[in-house]
């Protein structure tokens, strides 16, 4: 083995393999990578991966790493073959919801960039002869999708980090780790021990296991996925191309179908989850000869990554493919396999630095489908680069311990599996497990008729049925049925109540953390885009920047005492950042889930407050986005004068053990004023009004803070952070795009991510959107380009393949002037 590496790759399957390549492209190339089966065939879940690359996705991450994988593919061959067939794919709907949700499914790749169309049954049928046309409603064809051929690209990719001075070392297993001060210090394998500077683990479904030995946990969930491949199909003539028909999704009974010559390969998620522990994998695997051509028998024989057919799962689907293509009626399947590939609790990837060890890195749960763009996204990233795509939504610190438990992620993974082809609601909640965690004012909830809603296993009031009676007499605009699946005129009720009385709002899973230590206030200072060092009693709202300037972050900061401070985060990726860069001056301290938060909200929140507190909180006395500790009743209490909604108020924080009796006294206080809880339905509407920007749903790390609209929450002149010269250097030339708020003038309720058009062309797409109930407009914000953002500019908004008018407004639409909240 070589003496010591800069970075070592476990595993060369297609991502391992990417990463690599990209590695080498960026001139780095003091990388190893180990395989504990043969080189390329490896015999783990590429080899055996059918290939399919669809590329819309929900989610844009997902889709940006499609894109960028079909890009890298489609310039890849091998020996004179091609890595990839960009024979296009298409999505059929066998139901009229199905239809519905393609519709939706065309925006959201018009929204990602992304190239498509929808077809009528005939079209279909034209481009897939098989297909019967009669059971279908349409279909929705993107023609840059297609087939990537796994291990031929995997090798391609392979022979020019090679060429480039990459090392790979096949039937090699990685049999220990050296695990030093938290850094792994050497990789013990099979063929030697290597020191090492980095690692980075994409050994797919033996992930978990090589996590465990170097003590990491990978939360994925190995499962069983059927495959089957048919005989000769009546249509399908043998020929010299493997597959010259678009690749074909039947999602209404979650399959596919791909052509292989003169048969179709199929694939089902229709069957029972069946999970599989990685302890029970066999260490090596070395499939047969053909592993690029399973259907020519023999080619996943002696793969680990594979387990046997079962014909009884596939009974069903049989029928239902038979159904869509009557060709299949006159032939049988020829042979099959249940291969196995992982899954998350999200179903998203894992991918950067673990919590555990400072240099031990993950890139599992990665389809071939985004396997290109995420080993260049590695890449970068191990370069010390910020990815050029958002990796937020497929980072590994975003789940917190809990979701990290063998019994959580075993049963959201199969929840993954089954709803790999489902329509799926974006505030549809898992069912299990669940409740899992509550705050101190859940029995009180249940009892006031709750409907809850789930976010990072928090239980989330989303409406009140007890506050029914606050819908008489209220004219209120409802949305249409996708908009409104969760939701009740409830909701707008609420959200008009809160601006007339006073609400209390369940906040304890905002996460927070405590920071302490001589040191707190340099590293916040360092990490932080906002003045911090002001007096005890301060908050202050800031942006934690990359060092390209796009805003990883933003948090408010509470200055508690010299060396103390209370941080409002978006989730465990901010502590882990925190964390990161503090050193033994500073401790950093998750505090969400031994505390608690109500946000009294409202113009009459100060006659409530004053009523129980043991101090002064007129506006005088308690300013706005100051801190002060104080009793409510017989409860210490944390106050921060803020609100999320643009009202009158306070955050009142407690020690969980007080939370019931802080709800209690609040409810008990209020009566008089007509106090009532509100939910989350109505707060997400009451922060748009006021045009209050939500991390990971209108900016992230492509977007800085002056695009985003947040450049007051910048003071440059404070001296050193992170991203601070680039966001300087990106000020020289302007903001190329903002995110703008529209009005859909047709009062069309929106959802989101939908794309805008300007002059028939999209130029952008939407973040946050809902209904303003107190302004009386439908609102969304979006990225638009900078010559578009002059409030009076029209767009329109595709919204299921339709064009609604809208209108760039001045933002914010409510309360521009910050009045009610300073009252």
């Amino acid at each position: 083995m070589v003496s010591s590496v800069r970075v070592l790759l476990v595993g060369a399957g297609i991502v391992g393999c990417s990463t690599a390549y990209h590695l080498a492209r960026l001139g780095i190339t003091d990388v190893l990578v180990v395989e504990q089966g043969p080189l390329f065939a490896t015999g783990g879940s590429s080899s055996h991966a059918p290939g399919l690359v669809f590329q819309t996705n929900p989610s844009e991450t997902m889709s940006r790493l499609a894109a960028r994988t079909v890009q890298c593919y489609s310039g890849l061959e091998l020996d004179g073959q091609p890595c990839f067939h960009q024979v296009g794919g298409i999505e059929v709907a066998a139901t009229a919801q199905r239809w519905d949700d393609l519709k939706r499914k065309l925006g959201l790749a018009t929204a990602w960039g992304i190239r498509g169309e929808l077809l009528d049954p005939q079209q279909v049928h034209d481009r897939i002869p098989q297909v019967d046309p009669a059971r279908i409603h349409g279909g929705l064809h993107v023609p840059t999708d297609g087939i990537a051929k796994p291990v031929r690209a995997a090798e391609a990719m392979a022979r020019e980090a090679k060429r480039l001075g990459v090392r790979f070392a096949g039937n090699t297993e990685v049999i220990g780790f050296d695990v030093q001060g938290g850094r792994v210090r050497a990789v013990r394998t099979s063929q030697g021990e290597v020191p090492v500077q980095t690692v980075l683990c994409c050994a797919g479904v033996w992930g978990p296991k090589i996590g465990r030995l170097a003590g990491v946990s990978i939360p994925v969930q190995p499962l069983a996925h059927q495959y089957a491949v048919t005989g000769p199909v009546p249509g399908l003539e043998p020929g010299t191309d493997e597959v010259r028909q678009p690749i074909l999704r039947h999602q209404d009974r979650s399959m596919y179908f791909r052509q292989i010559h003169d048969r179709y390969g199929i694939g089902s998620y229709q069957h029972r989850a069946i999970p599989v522990h990685s302890n029970d994998l066999l260490p090596t695997a070395a499939p047969g000869a053909g592993a690029e051509a399973p259907s020519e028998g023999g080619g996943w024989k002696g793969m680990a990554s594979v387990q046997p057919f079962t014909p009884e799962d596939f009974a069903g689907p049989w029928a239902d493919a038979r159904e869509l293509l009557p060709a299949l009626n006159r032939t049988e399947i020829a042979e099959g396999m249940n291969g196995l590939f992982l899954f998350t609790a999200d179903g998203m990837p894992v991918l950067g630095p673990s919590n555990e060890i400072d240099n031990f890195w993950v890139a599992e749960a990665v389809w071939i489908t985004h396997a290109a763009g995420v080993g260049r996204a590695m890449a970068q990233w191990l370069a010390g680069e910020v990815p050029d795509i958002d990796l937020r939504q497929a980072d590994l610190r975003r789940f917190e311990d809990f979701a990290h438990s063998p019994s959580y992620v075993g049963e959201r993974g199969a929840q993954s599996f089954r709803e790999v082809y489902d329509i799926i609601h974006p505030q549809q909640p898992p069912e299990h497990p669940r409740p899992l965690r509550t705050s101190p004012f859940h029995d009180r909830q249940r009892e006031l008729g709750a409907v809850f809603l789930e976010a990072a296993g928090w239980e989330r009031p989303h409406w009140y049925e007890s506050n029914k009676p606050l819908v008489d007499g209220r004219e209120i605009v409802e949305p249409g049925p996708w908009a409104g699946r969760y939701w009740s005129p409830i909701v707008a009720a609420e959200h008009q109540a809160t601006r007339e009385r006073v609400a209390m709002y369940d906040m304890t899973s905002l996460p927070r953390a405590e920071v302490r230590g001589r040191g707190a206030l340099d590293l916040l200072q360092r990490l932080t885009t906002n003045q911090l060092d002001r007096p005890p009693g301060y908050v202050t709202y800031t942006l934690m920047l990359e060092p390209t300037a796009g805003i990883r972050a933003d948090i408010t900061v509470a200055r508690l005492g010299r060396d103390a401070f209370q941080v409002g985060c978006n989730g465990p990726r901010d502590i882990a950042w925190l964390r990161r860069h503090a050193d033994e001056t500073v401790q950093v301290r998750d505090i969400t889930g031994g505390t608690c938060c109500i946000g009294l909200w409202g113009p009459r929140a100060r006659d409530v407050l004053a009523e129980l507190a043991d101090r002064d909180v007129s506006h005088e006395a308690f300013r706005f986005f100051r801190a002060k500790r104080l009793y409510v009743g017989e409860v210490p209490v944390l106050a921060l004068r803020l609100s999320y909604v643009g009202e009158l108020g306070w955050e009142l924080y407690c020690s969980a053990e007080f939370g019931r009796r802080l709800w209690d006294l609040l409810a008990a206080a209020g009566a008089e004023h007509g106090i009532f809880p509100g939910g989350r339905g109505a707060f997400n509407g009451l922060r748009l009004e006021k045009g209050y920007r939500a991390w990971g749903a209108d900016m992230w790390s492509l977007h800085d803070p002056d695009e985003a609209g947040l450049a007051f929450a910048v003071k440059a002149g404070k001296g050193e952070f992170i991203g601070r010269d680039a966001l300087l250097r990106r000020r020289e030339s302007g903001p190329r795009r903002r995110l703008c708020c529209l009005t859909i003038d047709d009062g069309t309720v929106l959802m989101g991510s939908e794309p805008v058009f300007a002059d028939g062309t999209p130029v952008g797409f939407t973040t946050s959107a809902g209904y303003g109930h107190s302004v009386g407009a439908s609102l969304a914000y979006a990225w638009l380009p900078a010559d578009l953002s002059d409030p009076g500019t029209p767009v329109r908004v595709s919204y299921f393949d339709q064009r609604h008018p809208a209108t760039v407004v001045a933002d914010p639409v409510l309360d521009p002037e910050m009045s009610r909240m300073r009252r």
